[in-house]
């Protein structure tokens, strides 16, 4: 009996997550992709990012593509060097990328936040003007290099002394999240506020709710959507 009574109680949740992704990746399928922000593709000689997709990956737009065979393919480095943009708010899709250009574009700034998770990210290339995220300590090299600001070698914040205070709470682990950023997450058998608490993390309780807002507020949008343009 009691067998039963817990593959009942799965079965929603599994219908929910299910929903719950469809509405998802219906949602992601609308959003412009960052491969295609600039016209043109990523220039095979001549450009940083060409050279190290040559060996590395394949070119898709402005794009260098992972050689992947095991998993679906994911975004390694990123050429939007010489695309006019006066500005950069979310290179989110390119969050696993080693490489990203984005010189020769009259931009005079860009948030830290843009590279908020790119903890992969190696090198990265920017207008003279722009100082390179997270600032010169969140770097292993910053030079100026033919005309440009090139920022190599990402540093671990977690792992530097004497020179950032960085105190994750009892029972949590430092990991970084980005040049300039880092994150703390809570240990093994603790959760909760500040991982204060002991034990396993109640994911029924938690993602049952959860999932079912997400398909009745992915459900109220898509009514919205079709009632926004009504007949005369």
């Amino acid at each position: 009996m009691k067998m039963k009574a817990g593959c009942s109680q799965l079965k929603p949740v599994v219908l929910i997550l299910i929903f719950s992704l469809c509405f998802y990746e219906s949602f992601q399928q609308t959003e412009p992709q960052v491969c295609e922000l600039c016209g043109g593709s990523v220039l095979n000689v001549s450009g940083t990012v060409g050279q190290f997709c040559a060996s590395a990956g394949r070119i898709q737009g402005r794009c260098c593509l992972g050689n992947n065979t095991s998993g679906p393919e994911h975004i390694i480095g990123l050429d939007l060097s010489n695309c006019s943009l006066t500005q950069v708010e979310d290179l989110q899709n390119a969050s696993k990328a080693l490489i990203i250009d984005l010189s020769l574009n009259p931009m005079v700034n860009i948030s830290d936040a843009v590279f908020q998770g790119f903890i992969q990210l190696n090198q990265l290339i920017l207008p003279p003007v722009i100082s390179c995220p997270g600032g010169n300590a969140s770097w292993e090299k910053v030079e100026a290099k033919e005309g440009n600001r090139v920022c190599e070698g990402q540093r671990d914040l977690c792992n530097q002394t004497g020179q950032l205070s960085i105190e994750c709470p009892e029972n949590s682990l430092c990991g970084p999240n980005g040049p300039g950023f880092f994150e703390c997450s809570c240990a093994d058998k603790y959760h909760g506020y500040k991982c204060l608490r002991e034990g396993e993390f109640p994911s029924l309780q938690v993602f049952v709710p959860l999932g079912a807002s997400t398909v009745v507020l992915s459900l109220v949008l898509w009514v919205t959507q079709r009632r926004k343009v009504k007949p005369l």
